[in-house]
């Protein structure tokens, strides 16, 4: 459905709720090299990044790397400077949305990479920090998954059966 690319991603626990949202809204995700993190199999057991049999993940040696193989994907950008609000963008199935990492965001010379009119932001109140990158993600995949109605969910949701616990008086 769409490409989520993150730019130099320094936290495990952070990829690893990222790749769990890929698994649950069908989306691939895309790591930029240098990670902050090892990918081997104990290292990601250890950092809760086991998700990754649920989702496709590729990691990429650069930035150039990661646009070449996403081909003609539409990029968009979330940063904190971004000229419109994540809301306001038309997303379409096979869009990539780029994220810059935890500490230091995405560079000048990376956001030069992206149209001024898909660099995007999320409201945020002044003053505050920056919302963590893992639900910084959540809210533009879903937004984006909710303007293409969902495709491939299991919608409506089944409901799922759970054992009856009486409730005490």
């Amino acid at each position: 459905m769409f490409h989520i690319v993150l730019f130099q991603p320094e936290i495990p626990p952070n990829t690893g709720n990222v790749i769990r949202l890929c698994a649950n809204s069908g989306t691939t995700l895309h790591l930029v090299k240098p990670l902050g993190f090892e990918l081997t199999r104990k290292a990601v057991r250890r950092a809760g990044l086991d998700y990754h049999e649920l989702a496709p993940v590729r990691v990429h040696a650069s930035l150039p790397a990661c646009l070449a193989a996403l081909g003609g994907a539409r990029l968009f950008s979330v940063e904190t400077g971004g000229t419109r609000p994540y809301s306001a963008a038309g997303f379409r199935s096979g869009d990539a949305l780029l994220f810059g990492s935890e500490t230091r965001g995405l560079p000048a010379q990376v956001l030069d990479e992206v149209p001024r009119e898909r660099r995007l932001r999320i409201p945020m109140r002044a003053g505050n920090r920056s919302l963590n990158l893992a639900n910084a993600v959540a809210i533009v995949v879903y937004e984006a998954w909710r303007q293409n109605q969902f495709a491939g969910a299991d919608w409506p949701a089944k409901p799922r059966r759970t054992p009856s616990v009486p409730c005490a008086p």
